[in-house]
């Protein structure tokens, strides 16, 4: 998926909604088996409930990972219930030499199909060059996260007085283009992000941290938005978990309802 059918989802949704399916079975509703089977089930109403209001989903690799092969496989069938004109992210944090690193984008890529994967670029270019090898494929590179640990590294004042996450943004959206290069900014970071707007001008960025980290939507939005929005913010237990009984896909709509709105309204003052 495009840079460009991205905007154009945004533009006919009126919305810039990301919904994380970090789903955990110790947390599904009560009525659901707490087993591979109800993770299924929930996930598949989740994007039923959603899907007219996102133009992407975000699967958090971790959550499936953790439970071996059958995990993969939830992962798998998961990815297939997502519609077709959503940008579906695998949220893996991968990055190594550059071997191991195509092994990691053909899976993702290939074997699962996903449109985009979260990376890490602390092990420099070659880490990253071999999933931007891959056509129609984007890399969201982590910049400057939400979590309070960013602050060990990300923040750290380099030479010329410049932050690291500020290197990172400068050196690699210089190995690709805004087609292929996204990059991770937390929504609690929001008074750095009309810094990085004008280091990165033209790519998108991936917001975490909007409702239950505590990052302000409108903020983020007035800080980064452009004339294209350039924005996915995402929202995961926010939406996901709205609701513990048997109308917790109504629930989820509802919440996420309420984000889209925003962003409409936001999408109005930015003139998109």
């Amino acid at each position: 998926m495009k840079k460009a059918d991205i905007i154009k989802e945004i533009k006919s949704k009126r919305s810039f909604l990301c919904t994380g399916l970090d789903s955990e079975i110790g947390k599904l509703p009560v009525h659901l088996e707490k087993s591979g089977k109800g993770l299924l089930s929930f996930n598949h109403a989740i994007v039923k409930a959603t899907e007219e209001l996102s133009v992407a989903y975000k699967i958090n690799t971790a959550f499936y990972e953790q439970y071996g092969a059958a995990g993969w496989n939830w992962m798998e069938e998961t990815l297939s219930y997502l519609p077709e004109n959503t940008f579906n992210i695998a949220d893996a944090k991968r990055g190594d030499i550059g071997n191991t690193s195509t092994m990691y984008a053909r899976a993702f890529f290939e074997q699962m199909n996903f449109d985009a994967i979260t990376v890490s670029p602390y092990m420099g270019e070659d880490s990253l060059r071999p999933f931007l090898e891959f056509k129609n494929k984007t890399i969201i590179c982590l910049a400057l996260t939400s979590n309070p640990g960013h602050k060990d590294f990300q923040t750290t004042i380099t030479d010329k007085d410049k932050a690291l996450y500020e290197r990172v943004l400068e050196t690699v959206s210089k190995w690709g283009n805004p087609d292929q290069l996204m990059f991770v900014v937390g929504a609690t970071r929001a008074e750095k992000v009309q810094e990085i707007r004008n280091i990165i001008p033209e790519h998108f960025l991936l917001v975490p941290g909007v409702g239950a980290q505590g990052g302000s939507l409108e903020d983020i939005s007035h800080a980064a938005g452009t004339k294209e929005i350039g924005l996915l913010v995402n929202s995961s237990r926010g939406i996901i978990y709205a609701g513990n009984g048997e109308d917790f896909a109504d629930k989820a709509k509802s919440s996420a309802s309420v984000l889209q709105l925003k962003m409409s309204s936001l999408m109005n003052e930015l003139g998109v």
